[in-house]
């Protein structure tokens, strides 16, 4: 793995890559909600192109989806984006910035921050819809 170097009364593992900090969580994070934003418009474009099949089987498909189960998914899609955009801006920040690397830490904090008041203003309202069977 590598060796082991002391600083500070602190161990740190030399040569590794990943050390677990806000900087790596930020780099996986990003990927996994990229991929699973991939994969929802893969699925998006095919299901509306059932339209061009017949408007039975694209009203079946889209009664499908709503169902408690999905609009639970739906939640799980709109966290992704949240936290895809603003990482985004964030890298953008690092990267076009000069100040951007010094401050990666906190703007992750401030992405995390964003992202959860977000959230509590946009779950409640859309949860009341997807169990009472209002507007989905």
């Amino acid at each position: 793995m590598g060796d082991t170097v002391t600083r500070e009364s602190r161990t740190v593992i030399a040569g590794t890559l990943y050390r677990g900090h806000e900087g790596m969580w930020s780099w996986v994070l990003h990927r996994i909600t990229g991929i699973a934003i991939y994969f929802f418009l893969l699925v998006h474009v095919l299901d509306t192109a059932t339209i061009r099949i017949s408007p039975e089987v694209y009203n079946g498909v889209i009664g499908a989806y709503k169902t408690p189960i999905m609009g639970i998914g739906e939640a799980g899609l709109v966290a992704a984006i949240i936290f895809h955009a603003l990482n985004g801006l964030r890298i953008i920040l690092v990267d076009a910035t000069a100040w951007g690397t010094r401050y990666q830490k906190q703007m992750f904090y401030g992405v995390l921050v964003v992202w959860t008041i977000l959230m509590v203003g946009f779950l409640p309202r859309h949860l009341i819809n997807v169990f009472t069977g209002g507007a989905h």
